[in-house]
């Protein structure tokens, strides 16, 4: 396969593609910081929850 011909054939499959609005970029943008968020926070808790419980265990 010749470069030209795989060029022209990249192109095609780029007219293709279906890129999102920006309201689709934005609402899954602060889906991502929210789903983040509670994980750190789980997190968060978990790791104070856990070295309490070491704590009193080791004195």
């Amino acid at each position: 396969m010749n470069l030209g011909k795989h060029i022209n054939s990249a192109r095609a499959e780029l007219q293709k593609v279906i890129f999102p609005t920006s309201g689709q970029v934005k609402q899954a943008y602060i889906s991502v910081i929210i789903v983040v968020s509670a994980i750190a926070a789980f997190l968060a808790l978990v790791d104070l929850i856990m070295s309490s419980v070491m704590t009193s265990i080791l004195g």
